[in-house]
């Protein structure tokens, strides 16, 4: 009795240190009728998994409208044109990824106390090591959204700041601590214990691996600024045991309705088409034509290898670096990389069963014949986009934008498969090929790693065909020398770089008269000068980027501040964009790392409600609270 009475004891003084009753309920345990069999930290984690996954709320504001843009999967307009909304990352910060914090600090000192007293259960130990290792993840994603942020924090009292390099280092060590304490010889728990944690049911095996490539990922984040620490840390990850397979990824199960476990992408007024960015690295990649991924009665639509498309000069922007801008694609490309077609779906393919037709109010989506019109508002084209397949840069079109009625529009543009938009998904939040991708990259930067660069990153593109079902075209696209649009091959051995420009022939949209085009690949200047288009280094993030897609748009943008690779077009700048002065008319052919956004400002009510906090919490930034103020691992220009 003294015993249960002590832990009791102690598990009330922890709840209130952390939990308001509002709160608590959150984890699904009335605080009322709690006992001590529910004050258990496997709630704890379960709630702050569930509550990470995001509801489609938080979702939209984070997922959507920040990440996918920053991390160009989609096209929207916010962070890459240097926009936020106080609105949406106040949500994010002070209702969501705080809670998320809370609850798994709470769980973690729920476990502590129960270990200190001596009544604990058998798995007790092991789940503290899990919750460590979630709480880790929790808080990287915290910090690469806003930089600076509390080790200490969310756990009942006001915390300091650490600055990034301090929350890395802490989290670095976290995970290997709580890794290495993980005992693989407790059995697994039971089955009603397993259905609290959505990932990995409790197999603690899974769990040590997860947290080994959690720390292989954070430790690259470092290897620009902090090489030594990167390496040293990364070889230790990769030694212990990472995700190799696909039964080891870290993925969630989505369920349908409205709650934390809702898909991530189902609110349905978002098209969530490719992306200008996206679309140039795939057309040509790999060398495999549309033909042989197609049905035949689609062949019809194939255009030639160096056709170029449509050119309306009235009504498409060019006021960009996408080597694409100024056409609309009459077609579809004679060689792209064999994913496009599974992640996302031709316009007008209406029997396609992975057709999305949302939002289900309208009939946008199935609406693929739209006009281009002149100054007072006459016809002067009608095109038909089915079976056509266009990405379009965000930014300002101005007038051009105004008269044109197809380059915005839902039925015009490849969207993402409906297995992505109505929750019958896993959510990823780690994969194999990442594991490999990140190997590769160590590889080539001469870290010991338990297999060759070459393999590493053929491995990674064989993880990815897997996972969207195309593995039969895997060895000739692993072999091709073809280059994208943006200058890059697949073929490791094939570092040959593309000829300045290429010769193109197009149409006239108005007339119909033929011409050539001089295509010119990009020249990147914020990766070697932009002097380097297909370097092993740009090859490894190239296809990083294709097979995160579109679960991991957090991490593109990650990788994309970090390297500044893959490319990223500047938005257009027919009119002045208000949020991104600095991009001019006159320099728009460049990429700097302040035109597109590097993190997300504080919310307002953070520092009139802390004003203390909020202050170290910018000092500790090292520059203004502003989206274009690079993190400390980021590229600084």
């Amino acid at each position: 009795m003294k015993k249960i009475l002590k832990k009791a004891s102690l598990m009330g003084g922890v709840l209130m240190a952390f939990l308001s009753c509002s709160e608590f309920e959150e984890i699904n345990v009335n605080p009322v009728a709690a006992n001590e069999d529910q004050v258990q930290i496997e709630y704890f984690i379960n709630s702050s998994i569930g509550g990470a996954q995001q509801n489609p709320h938080i979702s939209e504001r984070v997922f959507v409208l920040y990440w996918d843009d920053a991390g160009r999967m989609t096209r929207v307009g916010t962070l890459s044109q240097g926009f936020q909304s106080d609105g949406w990352t106040s949500d994010y910060f002070n209702g969501y990824v705080s809670s998320w914090l809370r609850n798994i600090n709470a769980g973690i000192k729920v476990a502590e106390a129960q270990i200190e007293s001596g009544s604990y259960r058998e798995h007790t130990p092991n789940l503290k090591e899990v919750a460590r290792i979630w709480r880790a993840y929790v808080m990287s994603e915290m910090t690469d959204n806003f930089g600076p942020i509390p080790i200490n924090g969310f756990q009942g009292e006001n915390p300091q700041y650490s600055d990034v390099k301090e929350v890395y280092y802490y989290m670095l060590q976290e995970l290997k601590e709580a890794t290495n304490a993980l005992d693989l010889e407790v059995s697994n728990p039971n089955n009603a214990l397993k259905k609290l944690d959505p990932a990995y049911g409790y197999d603690y095996a899974k769990w040590k691996k997860y947290g080994n490539s959690l720390r292989m990922r954070l430790a690259m984040r470092l290897s620009e600024v902090d090489a030594a620490k990167a390496q040293s840390e990364f070889e230790s990850a990769v030694a212990d045991g990472f995700i190799m397979e696909a039964a080891d990824n870290f993925k969630v199960k989505e369920v349908g309705g409205w709650n934390d476990y809702t898909g991530v992408m189902t609110r349905e007024w978002w098209d969530h088409e490719v992306s200008a960015t996206l679309n140039n690295l795939m057309i040509g990649l790999g060398g495999i034509p549309s033909a042989d991924q197609l049905s035949a009665d689609k062949h019809q639509y194939i255009k030639p290898a160096n056709y170029m498309g449509l050119k309306f000069d009235n009504h498409f922007t060019t006021k960009t670096n996408d080597p694409s801008a100024g056409f609309f694609f009459d077609g579809l490309h004679n060689k792209i990389d064999p994913r496009a077609y599974d992640l996302f779906v031709i316009p007008g393919d209406f029997a396609n069963p992975e057709f999305n037709s949302y939002p289900s109010w309208t009939n946008g989506a199935r609406t693929t014949k739209r006009t281009l019109l002149d100054d007072a508002d006459n016809v002067v084209k009608e095109i038909d986009a089915a079976f056509t397949w266009n990405a379009y840069t965000a930014g300002s079109w101005g007038t051009k934008g105004a008269k044109n009625k197809v380059y915005g529009y839902t039925g015009t543009l490849p969207r993402l498969a409906n297995k992505y938009r109505n929750s019958s998904n896993e959510r990823i939040f780690f994969a194999s090929w990442e594991s490999y991708f990140l190997i590769a990259e160590a590889s080539i930067r001469g870290w010991s790693v338990p297999m060759s660069g070459k393999e590493a990153y053929e491995q990674g593109i064989a993880d990815s065909f897997a996972y969207n079902g195309v593995s039969d075209q895997l060895g000739a696209y692993i072999s091709s020398e073809d280059y994208n649009r943006v200058g890059t091959s697949v073929s490791w051995g094939h570092t040959a770089e593309p000829p300045a420009t290429v010769t193109m022939t197009y149409k006239d949209g108005y007339t119909g008269a033929t011409g050539t085009h001089t295509l010119k690949y990009p020249e990147n200047t914020i990766y070697k000068n932009g002097t380097v288009k297909n370097d092993l280094l740009t090859k490894i993030i190239t296809q990083k980027f294709i097979a995160q897609t579109p679960w991991l748009p957090l991490e593109t943008w990650s990788d994309h501040r970090r390297l500044g690779l893959p490319f990223f077009e500047n938005p257009a700048i027919e009119t002045p964009l208000t949020n991104m002065p600095q991009l001019t008319p006159s320099n728009y052919m460049t990429n700097r790392v302040d035109f597109y956004g590097q993190r997300l400002k504080y919310p307002s009510n953070f520092g009139s409600n802390i004003p203390a906090g909020y202050s170290q919490a910018v000092e500790k930034l090292g520059g203004e609270d502003s989206v274009f103020t690079p993190l400390w691992w980021a590229k600084k220009q």
